[in-house]
């Protein structure tokens, strides 16, 4: 059989899971025992209602699961540890390790059956026992997480403006732990020592009555802190409004500048200034959307229509208006061809000119028994699988080729002899590409979830711990370089520019390493930590490093991952009472229920590395996010239920470009013959030559271009 034969053959065969029975996909490939497809066919099926479990008998079947401790009460930074053990119907208490302990990531981390709390609040570590023949034995142990006392309270000024009589500046108070870290959402009490020079709302907004000095507190739980304030007399004669523009359109951003001057037209520095906005209401609208934000003198505009932006100093009032037009970015999005994978879970691919020059894709599968694929692609309207290569392995989430398409590295997890590791093809017969060698040295036994590799060098995620450097000059001989490991976190992207490494690193957000840069003395070799920045979601999956071309901006896209919508109006199918559900098929693999995600992507100012700011985000109700590219300042966004999203990130960033109009095509894979059918669940997109290629979970391989807007007829 050839090795074209053998990726068509794996198109026909037919895989039964749940019974006694494998089909052999291939030649050569690795049978499945019974009792491994039972287990893998719990894991996705035995909670939905309505499956025929395979009938497998049990002799002594584990009827309950015991905790001890089985409750837990802890503070924020307190480790303890949770032995759990499977109790059989005789009696008979088995090994702790056959039990898989988990609870919410942004609450705790359970590591071991070693649990750290990361949050206050009351939680569920949740205990599962898998066998066949019986559904899934569960067990919830309660968490109560509560906060360390306040070591101390931190006040100082939002910003560096001074306090004139009649103006108001806002004061910030960070309530920190011993360990010096801060007590997030706070409730703050504040009070003025001498409230006849200066008053504080609850909310930290100090203004100034009369000239003189104050000392303003703030408490938090019994714990004080305070600033001592000197106002000044208000100078000021005029107030005018310089900057923007009188007309811009939807998502751009105005910046305004208040000027404030004396008697003798002397400008007065530092004033403070308070910024609002006035939005005209269309007629007939009778309840319109928040139409704009603005922050500092820096406004974007949501909604077309007629703007005034009001600038107030003590006393004094400016006004500007302008007009916002729609954005008017959209473009048809036209399917040109599909790569068809039903059989299994297409993952993360990469398209690229081979050595031959003709255009190929390597796409990767979960639950495919350690298959990857090749695609012709060079007719986008007609992808054609060309290969298929095995290696020992569950699933491969990761397939990239190098910038010069000499190699392409491949991600594995579940290997039989658990020795999981990169592996690295290749590519000089690119339609048939051979593995040149494996690495599994270094920590990368655990797992391989994602790679990056550069012309020479690939970075390779060891068990979500670290990064490993490898020297690949020659492939079939790779050499461990450096690795970095950010103290306690967790990793699972990585993304590498101009000598800097951008990892995204679940709850403790984006972290940033100089591996060659050499501005903080970091090395391939010899890693140095250059900054990081946490966000909000505590659920950071995916990041990519970007330089604006209409701005030279550098932004960092940040995209979270988060697999449920637990707690919200509407869960997803599955996960409430009376929900429809489709039965997952036991003979076929395919059907079931559509996940359901949430999380946005969010976008860091990096133009200076050491302190970044996030300053915009792209959020689309009720989906969730996965892979992110930018290029030729479009955001090409992989966006799980919500399909492939087109953006215009041309310009300053700021705001919600969702709301902005900013969205040029939207394209949803519906498949009637999915691994679920019509069940869109977009895992990758990536522009090339002209067209955008992009990868669905449970349809495969897919290719569209943008059509241009017609013009009119001269």
């Amino acid at each position: 059989m050839t090795d074209g034969e053998k990726g068509r053959n794996l198109e026909g065969d037919e895989e039964v899971t749940g019974s006694a029975k494998w089909t052999k996909i291939v030649a050569g490939s690795r049978r499945a025992t019974p009792t491994v497809f039972a287990l893998a066919f719990m894991s996705a099926s035995a909670l939905v209602p309505g499956v025929a479990l395979p009938a497998q008998e049990v002799a002594d079947p584990v009827v309950g699961l015991e905790a001890d401790p089985p409750e837990l009460t802890m503070r924020v930074g307190d480790e303890t540890r949770v032995t759990v053990v499977a109790v059989t119907r005789s009696g008979e208490r088995l090994d702790e390790a056959a039990v898989r302990l988990v609870g919410p990531r942004a609450a705790v981390r359970v590591r071991q059956g070693v649990v750290t709390a990361l949050a206050a609040g009351q939680y569920a570590l949740v205990a599962t026992y898998a066998q066949p023949g019986a559904r899934p034995v569960v067990l919830e142990v309660p968490v109560r997480i509560e906060w360390p006392e306040i070591a101390r309270v931190v006040v100082a000024p939002a910003s560096d403006a001074r306090l004139l009589v009649g103006t108001t500046v806002r004061l910030r108070a960070v309530a920190e732990h011993a360990d010096g870290s801060a007590r997030p959402d706070a409730t703050v009490e504040w009070r003025s020592g001498t409230p006849e020079v200066v008053t504080v709302d609850r909310f930290g907004r100090a203004t100034a009555l009369a000239q003189g000095e104050a000392v303003v507190t703030a408490v938090v739980d019994g714990a004080e802190g305070s600033l001592a304030l000197r106002t000044e007399p208000f100078a000021g004669e005029t107030l005018e409004i310089e900057g923007g523009a009188s007309r811009m359109r939807t998502g751009d951003v105005a910046e305004f500048r208040a000027v404030l001057r004396d008697e003798a037209g002397r400008e007065v520095a530092g004033a403070p200034v308070e910024w609002s906005h006035a939005y005209e209401v269309p007629e007939g609208i009778v309840a319109p959307p928040a139409p704009a934000q603005m922050i500092d003198g820096r406004f974007v505009a949501d909604v077309p229509g007629v703007y005034t932006v009001v600038a107030d100093a003590g006393p004094l009032s400016a006004r500007s208006s302008f007009r916002v037009v729609a954005r008017d970015v959209v473009q048809k999005l036209e399917v040109e061809g599909q790569g068809r994978e039903q059989r299994v879970r297409t993952t993360d691919f990469w398209v690229f000119e081979g050595v031959d020059g003709r255009d190929y894709a390597l796409t990767g599968a979960k639950r495919s028994d350690g298959y990857g694929f090749v695609w012709d692609v060079t007719d986008p309207g007609a992808i054609v699988k060309t290969d298929s290569i095995q290696v020992d392995a569950r699933s491969v989430n990761d397939m990239k080729v190098s910038p010069d398409a000499r190699y392409a590295t491949m991600t594995r997890e579940g290997a039989s002899n658990r020795r999981n590791g990169v592996v690295i093809l290749d590519l000089a017969d690119p339609a048939h590409p051979k593995i040149a060698s494996e690495v599994t040295e270094y920590g990368l036994t655990g797992g391989v979830h994602n790679a990056f590799p550069t012309e020479s060098h690939v970075f390779a995620l060891a068990n979500g711990d670290k990064y490993v450097i490898l020297d690949v000059t020659d492939i079939y001989e790779p050499r461990y370089i450096g690795e970095y490991n950010h103290p306690e976190s967790r990793l699972h992207d990585v993304w590498v520019m101009d000598g800097l490494a951008y990892s995204a690193e679940w709850e403790n957000g984006l972290v940033v390493v100089d591996v060659g840069d050499g501005r903080w003395g970091g090395s391939l070799a010899s890693p140095v930590f250059v900054s990081s920045y946490p966000l909000p979601t505590g659920g950071t999956h995916a990041v990519f490093p970007y330089v604006s071309e209409s701005t030279g901006k550098h932004y960092v896209f940040v995209g979270d991952e988060i697999m449920n919508r637990r707690g919200l109006a509407w869960e997803g199918p599955g996960a409430g009472r009376g929900s429809y559900q489709v039965p997952y098929d036991p003979e076929t693999g395919m059907n079931g229920v559509p996940l359901a995600t949430r999380g946005y992507i969010q976008i860091i100012d990096f133009s200076d590395p050491e302190s970044p700011e996030m300053v915009a985000r792209y959020e689309v109700p009720e989906y969730g996010t996965h892979n992110i590219w930018v290029e030729d300042d479009v955001l090409y966004q992989a966006y799980y239920e919500g399909g492939l999203r087109v953006v215009d990130v041309s310009g300053e960033l700021m705001g919600n470009l969702y709301t902005q109009g900013r969205e040029i095509a939207v394209f949803k894979p519906y498949d009637p013959a999915g691994y679920i059918p019509n069940s869109p669940m977009t895992w990758s997109a990536m522009p090339f030559k002209g067209r955008v290629f992009f990868s669905d979970t449970n349809s495969g391989l897919w290719s569209a271009r943008l059509v241009p807007k017609s013009r009119p007829v001269s």
